[in-house]
């Protein structure tokens, strides 16, 4: 049964987005909480979430501090902004910041239930329209080249990578690297966060060109797992 944390402070977009989540997840269990604060208590007291709704406007906090905070108290969890604030410098900035992905509050139903599988599957999901808006290249992509941005791989980021270029699903990676499936997702996202791609298909095109035995043989000693 997957279990989802809403985070929003109006309780009437709260009950529209639980029934949504319920049309994509029927089987879904769904939390509820109205501030950072109560967010940071369900999850401690409610281990196995495994996607968290999170709005940016709650009260108590400005601007990504919400998204921050939950990110370093909950490091695996995912987190899905879905926001009235659709600018595509806020939801650069909010990917950047390691939300797994961006939709607004008027999403409709399908989309969402697209969202919540690519996210809960390992993958950082922005609805197409939304992405299109983004004006760098696959919507995310700096200046800086793709062994820069391999190189801010931790070593077990760079293993889970290699196998995704194998064409692995996570329980395959899971198993070969003898770790939680729930870990493998948590590196996907992170992956996928700092190539800035927003799909296992563009990581995989975005260092097709990269000698992984020559990386992976020189892994820099000052990265950690």
């Amino acid at each position: 049964m997957t279990k989802i944390l809403i985070v929003d402070d109006h309780p009437m977009f709260r009950e529209a987005l639980r029934g949504a989540v319920k049309s994509a997840l029927p089987n879904a269990k769904i939390l509820e909480a109205g501030s950072i604060e109560a967010a940071r208590e369900a999850l401690r007291s409610g281990p196995g979430v495994e996607i968290v709704l999170l709005d940016l406007s709650l009260p108590g906090t400005a601007g990504f501090d919400g998204l921050m905070l939950l990110r370093s108290s909950f490091p695996r969890i995912p987190i899905m902004i879905v926001s009235g604030l659709d600018d595509p410098r806020i939801v650069k900035e909010a990917i950047r910041l390691g939300a797994a992905g961006f939709v607004p509050k008027s999403v409709d139903k399908a989309t969402l239930a697209i969202g919540l599988s690519e996210v809960l599957s390992g993958s950082v999901f922005i609805p197409d329209d939304l992405a299109q808006t983004l004006t760098t290249p696959c919507g995310f992509a700096e200046t800086n080249s793709v062994a820069d941005r391999v190189a801010e791989l931790t070593p077990a980021q760079m293993r889970v990578l290699q196998r995704l270029r194998h064409g692995q699903l996570n329980k395959q990676i899971a198993h070969e690297l003898g770790v939680s499936e729930t870990t493998v997702k948590a590196h996907v996202s992170e992956i996928l966060r700092k190539l800035n791609v927003v799909s296992r298909t563009q990581a995989v095109i975005e260092t097709a060109q990269l000698d992984f035995e020559t990386i992976i043989d020189g892994e820099p000693t000052h990265h950690r797992d």
